[in-house]
């Protein structure tokens, strides 16, 4: 197969790293971004130990509204398409819709809404005048269902998604232009305490949880047979949640919020900040977070 054009936004951390790295094993030419500098040159010694092709490292902010057009410029100058994109920036928050502050919440938002936004409306027009490529969202669990203490993630992830199942509508015009969604549960990334925290409590990603490395394994997936939707879960875990929201709502509403206090924060304390909502936080981007999880999916090579 030839070595496609590979756009990876929040390509730092995470399932963007563990993405980025997963495309660089099947020997493409990735094009990385993230708004840390320092990180991305991390990011790009590991895609190339990986085996990519190519390696381009953009630090950019994808909720700025001119990165976008910037990034895609700079692909195109350098390799004269675009065939893959995979948007998996996202910044976390834990709080109270009436205590977190709201530059905190909108920011949130911003990466998620916006940054889907302001990134489809350059890419696909690019992949629309070459009748082909593939534009993957990683959303979330908390795009189908609302938890107490997350409502700005939870907007943020509703919002993103609604803006994805509207371009697929909006793309059946152009068969070869897919638009698909990755909505993985847990998953053990910095994410948990890298976000804004107005709990008092650290947060954790609940159980069951998933390696990166496994919703890695669904995006590139995704990107050799494009796809709608696809569910990353341990087990039937994400389709009992949402069943459980959307056909007993009373009955998850009186459960959701201790549980939420019981799996999804610690005993340890801590205090009220933003975290890497608005700016990086330097020494925490790394693939895995702190936590226990299951085999990790196994590395794939194409």
């Amino acid at each position: 197969m030839t070595a496609r054009v590979v756009l990876v936004v929040g390509a730092s951390s995470g399932i963007g790293l563990a993405s980025a790295v997963a495309f660089a094993e099947g020997g493409d030419h990735l094009v990385l971004v993230s708004r840390s500098a320092d990180a991305l040159t991390v990011a790009t010694a590991a895609c190339r130990d990986a085996g990519a092709a190519h390696v381009d490292a953009v630090p950019d902010d994808i909720a700025d509204p001119g990165a976008a057009g910037r990034i895609v410029a700079r692909v195109l100058e350098r390799h004269g398409r675009l065939d893959v994109v995979v948007h998996t920036a996202t910044v976390m928050g834990y709080g109270t819709v009436e205590t977190m502050p709201a530059d905190v919440f909108t920011t949130i938002v911003d990466t998620a809404v916006h940054g889907t936004l302001y990134l489809a409306r350059a890419v696909l027009p690019v992949m629309r005048r070459a009748g082909k490529g593939t534009f993957i969202g990683v959303n979330s669990l908390l795009g189908s269902v609302t938890v107490p203490g997350m409502g700005a993630y939870s907007t943020a992830k509703w919002g993103q998604r609604a803006v994805l199942r509207t371009l697929q509508q909006e793309t059946r015009d152009a068969p070869r232009v897919n638009v698909c969604i990755v909505s993985p549960g847990s998953t053990n990334t910095p994410v948990y305490y890298q976000g804004a925290n107005y709990t008092g409590r650290e947060a954790r990603p609940p159980w069951p949880v998933l390696s990166p490395e496994r919703v890695a394994s669904a995006v590139v997936k995704l990107a050799d047979k494009p796809r709608k939707h696809v569910s990353a879960a341990v087990g039937p875990a994400n389709p009992l949640i949402i069943a459980g929201f959307r056909f007993l709502p009373f009955l998850f509403d009186l459960l959701v919020n201790p549980l939420f206090r019981l799996a999804a924060l610690t005993r340890e304390g801590r205090q009220a900040s933003p975290g890497n909502v608005h700016e990086p936080v330097p020494g925490q981007e790394r693939v895995h977070g702190r936590w226990p999880e299951p085999e990790r999916g196994s590395r794939r090579t194409r």
